[in-house]
């Protein structure tokens, strides 16, 4: 065996002229490797630049899940009716549950019998009828004053205030539930009873079934 030849050959191979054999892997393959490498490194940067990118143009996706459904926005119910929600579950009281009591505090006559009879057609209930206390009588400038208890103030006297349109709202000491309406001096009428029925439907009956809004 042969100086030149590589050691656990047996012999088999011999080494002549002046050309060797490759001891080491090819290049080929490592720059093969090498590409693939890059390329992977490369397509997993523009996957993360689409990603960005589809943030950017849709807000970032913070309030969105993972099925891209939007969350944590809140729902405003009853925002049509402009009231709140407990205000729209309180109904006032219909006509026929208040008791009004009408007095005249003008020097015209029969005024208070007339407008009694009116109140009680459209479906309001009538106490005492006749002549204003010293207090009021020839008082009343205006169209007429409507008195009643504090509690009375954002209930009965409200749904009474559509019947004439003009009136003083006034709470005095009572505790009883019943209200007065004082006619004064500048009273002609009643307020005309479709105008006053629509009021007083608007009042007892508030819609609360308006549409919800969303408010991202």
């Amino acid at each position: 065996m042969s100086m030149l030849t590589p050691p656990g050959m047996g012999g088999q191979y011999r080494i002549t002229g002046d050309k060797y054999p490759r001891m080491r892997p090819s290049r080929r393959r490592g720059r093969l490797v090498a590409a693939a490498v890059a390329s992977a490194a490369v397509l997993g940067l523009l996957g993360w630049g689409t990603v960005q990118l589809i943030d950017v143009f849709t807000g970032g996706g913070g309030g969105t899940t993972t099925a891209g459904r939007t969350t944590g926005c809140r729902t405003e119910a009853g925002a049509g009716t402009g009231q709140a929600p407990a205000a729209q579950a309180k109904s006032l009281p219909a006509p026929g549950r208040i008791t009004v009591n009408v007095y005249n505090a003008t020097p015209r006559s029969g005024l208070a019998k007339k407008t009694a009879d009116e109140l009680r057609r459209r479906g309001f209930r009538i106490g005492k009828v006749g002549n204003a206390t010293k207090e009021y009588d020839k008082k009343v400038k205006g169209p007429g004053l409507l008195l009643g208890s504090p509690a009375a103030q954002d209930t009965s006297l409200r749904v009474l205030a559509t019947q004439l349109s003009g009136a003083s709202l006034r709470a005095d000491a009572r505790k009883g539930g019943e209200v007065d309406l004082v006619i004064g001096d500048a009273f002609k009428t009643l307020t005309r009873q479709q105008t006053a029925d629509k009021a007083v439907t608007t009042l007892t009956a508030p819609d609360t079934k308006a549409p919800a809004k969303k408010a991202c």
